[in-house]
């Protein structure tokens, strides 16, 4: 198992919480064919749109791939590639600077996001995940 940060704009992770899917890259296939099925993966979201968004520099879901398929879907001019994830419900968007961070701990961090889907250190998954869930409310 390992743990994933996927780098997309807010609107655009919120959209596949939604379907119960992930899309990196802009809709190409490499990033999630990195992915394994019961891997763990965090969004983190610079922005909350694509164009023109608001900067926002959160980490803003978390889920489980589900499955080894990856499926291209058809939207027209569009044919981005996904896969199922089950994302956990009721987590807290959390600010990236709000947590100290093996990620954020070298100068120039930031040009790494860039690259769309990193690795993260099981130690800076812990801390993002009980960071997100701590704002839960029992069931």
């Amino acid at each position: 198992m390992n743990h994933w940060l996927g780098v997309v704009c807010r609107d655009h992770v919120r959209r596949g919480v939604a379907q119960g899917i992930a899309q990196l890259g802009h809709g190409k296939r490499t990033g999630l064919a990195r992915l394994a099925a019961g891997d763990w993966l965090i969004y983190y979201s610079p922005r909350t749109s694509l164009r023109g968004g608001e900067p926002l520099q959160a980490f803003t879901a978390l889920g489980v791939v589900a499955d080894d398929e990856i499926w291209q879907a058809d939207e027209g001019d569009f044919r981005p590639w996904r896969r199922r994830v089950g994302y956990l419900p009721d987590v807290t968007e959390t600010p990236i600077r709000t947590l100290e961070l093996e990620l954020t701990a070298q100068p120039g961090w930031g040009v790494r996001l860039r690259r769309g889907l990193l690795r993260l250190s099981e130690g800076d998954f812990a801390r993002i995940h009980a960071a997100m869930r701590a704002g839960r409310v029992p069931a």
